[in-house]
């Protein structure tokens, strides 16, 4: 059982930065490969970001490559998403997720859900 909550959401203009953090309870954390997801109002929730067990492997989506890094601290038992240069259309609710395999990509095979964290991105 893995419970996951997400924190670092907030406004931002563009061109900025923020971090968001995702702190795991539960010892199976580390067995799990992560990921995050977006949400904007009125569209479909999509992958962003998703990082292997190890931390070693990573995928982004094509919009957010260059831009975002997700990782992990697994002393810590939290995943962040970094997020740089930031731009109106980043705006959503970005949600945390756990998955029995990497790559996290697809929401059929997410076992755990954080409560999401809005970021907004705006002038």
């Amino acid at each position: 059982q893995v419970q996951l909550v997400e924190s670092g959401g907030g406004l931002v203009q563009p061109g900025g930065s923020l971090r968001l953090s995702c702190a795991a309870s539960g010892r199976t954390f580390s067995n799990h490969a992560m990921g995050w997801f977006r949400q904007a109002p009125g569209k479909e929730r999509e992958f962003v970001a998703t990082v292997s067990w190890s931390g070693r492997a990573t995928e982004y989506a094509d919009s957010v490559k260059g831009r975002f890094t997700i990782s992990r601290d697994s002393a810590k038992n939290t995943v962040y998403l970094q997020m740089n240069s930031l731009k109106p259309e980043d705006t959503a609710v970005y949600y945390c997720a756990a998955g029995i395999s990497y790559p996290v990509r697809t929401t059929s095979l997410i076992a755990y859900w954080g409560q999401g964290t809005q970021v907004t991105v705006s002038s």
